[in-house]
């Protein structure tokens, strides 16, 4: 959860880093602004959280004002996504549909593609919790009490609804296994 302007600041640098980013210019900052949606996604998403953690009048009215765009640009982008899930460092390399439910808890530096599902199961409202440098790739469904151990890789139209606490592995299937061992600085360049 981000509280201080410094762990904001924090999040919107490793949010731009994971998706290979970088403001040198001002060219390069108006190029951000007009052209790229996901990183503006990503920057109202960080700030709807701090201002979410903030008292005072204030404080309420900027989050009223950030949500507004944040839902807009969600619906845009076709990203149910909601605030305090992901860790820093998230990285989503292309538009489509992606839902996490909001009892989810995702670590630092995830790799999230299109058509992804995170959520409840069977009613319940206890949802995946998902350690840090996880890929998970285009398709994968990941729903019920289920940990995801750090440093893994969730392969393509994968169905996880059983825990992995593991590191270092693939996991891949339907219903899923572990494939293989994966080395996930191959996958997430940035860490």
């Amino acid at each position: 959860m981000i509280k201080t302007k410094k762990d904001l600041k924090n999040y919107i640098y490793l949010d731009r880093k994971a998706n290979f980013i970088s403001i040198k210019s001002l060219k390069d900052l108006i190029n951000l602004y007009l052209f790229n949606d996901i990183a503006i996604f990503l920057l109202l998403l960080r700030k709807c959280e701090y201002y979410k953690s903030k008292s005072g009048l204030i404080s309420k009215i900027i989050y009223f004002y950030y949500k507004i765009k944040f839902k807009k640009k969600s619906i845009k982008l076709g990203f149910t996504i909601p605030e305090n899930v992901f860790g820093p460092g998230l990285s989503i390399p292309h538009y489509g549909t992606i839902v996490v439910n909001a009892n989810a808890k995702v670590g630092a530096n995830c790799r999230i593609h299109v058509c992804t599902n995170i959520g409840a199961s069977g009613g319940s409202s206890i949802a995946p919790i998902i350690g840090d440098n996880v890929y998970i790739g285009p398709g994968a469904k990941i729903y019920g009490n289920v940990v995801i151990g750090n440093n893994n890789a969730i392969a393509a139209n994968a169905t996880v609804n059983k825990s992995f606490e593991e590191e270092g592995v693939l996991i891949g299937g339907v219903p899923s296994k572990i494939i293989g061992e994966i080395n996930i600085k191959r996958i997430i360049k940035h860490i």
